[in-house]
């Protein structure tokens, strides 16, 4: 009976995380898409390196692109099987009572995955499409209908922290003398989370992904050196 109020606790934890990650992801895009003009924003807190930057990309999460209509197709339904094998993963780690921290770690993934997929699924059937070049904000729901078929739509990214601007010195091989930005990419809330969750697991989960005859090997190397 204890073993299932400690099951029930963990996947309402997972839950809760999902849907708090979703809601900060989507109301984020939706405000910035039918708010601002392509390539419009703010600064964040009046810091140059932190701005609200709103863009649009077809396909991968860091503003990467996909091969096109068939390549965004198969990026749409790799994501889409993708979550559902974290998912079934993820219930068998609530029932292998496994660590909050690395529940939380594939909550975040999870969740970040959920909402470039809602983008990718949705968005170019409820959106106008967004000017480039001419002015002009997206509205929700137009009256002729959206920008995109069923998994066609844009993914929204508007975090952008470019923080360092300049130019390389004439020494700089290949790209001596010319400008130079750090950290170009332009991501958003679910780009986050899944960079969050992979981050965790990679620092403090690694053993997860051993099997249990690395583990076991592990666990006898650590012996003889204690002797």
């Amino acid at each position: 009976m204890r073993h299932q109020s400690i099951e029930l606790k963990k996947a309402h934890l997972v839950t809760a995380i999902i849907i708090f990650v979703l809601i900060i992801d989507q109301v984020s895009k939706i405000y910035i898409k039918t708010n601002f003009e392509y390539g419009k924003g703010f600064l964040m807190f009046g810091l140059d390196w932190a701005r609200i930057h709103f863009v649009e990309n077809d396909g991968m999460a860091f503003g990467l692109s996909f091969g096109g209509v068939i390549g965004k197709y198969i990026l749409s339904i790799f994501r889409i099987v993708l979550v559902m094998v974290l998912i079934y993963i993820i219930r068998g780690m609530i029932k292998a009572n496994e660590s909050k921290g690395l529940l939380i770690a594939f909550s975040l993934i999870i969740a970040g995955a959920i909402g470039n997929i809602i983008d990718s699924a949705f968005y170019g059937m409820i959106f106008s499409e967004t000017p480039l070049y001419h002015g002009g904000i997206a509205q929700m729901f137009p009256e002729g209908g959206g920008y995109a078929p069923f998994l066609q739509g844009k993914v929204v990214d508007m975090l952008y922290f470019p923080m360092y601007e300049g130019t390389l010195p004439d020494w700089v091989p290949f790209r001596g003398g010319k400008s130079f930005s750090f950290f170009n990419p332009v991501f958003n809330v679910a780009d986050t989370s899944i960079s969050l969750g992979v981050i965790t697991i990679l620092v403090f989960y690694r053993s997860f992904f051993k099997s249990e005859e690395e583990i076991r090997k592990e666990q006898e190397r650590l012996s003889q050196e204690e002797e």
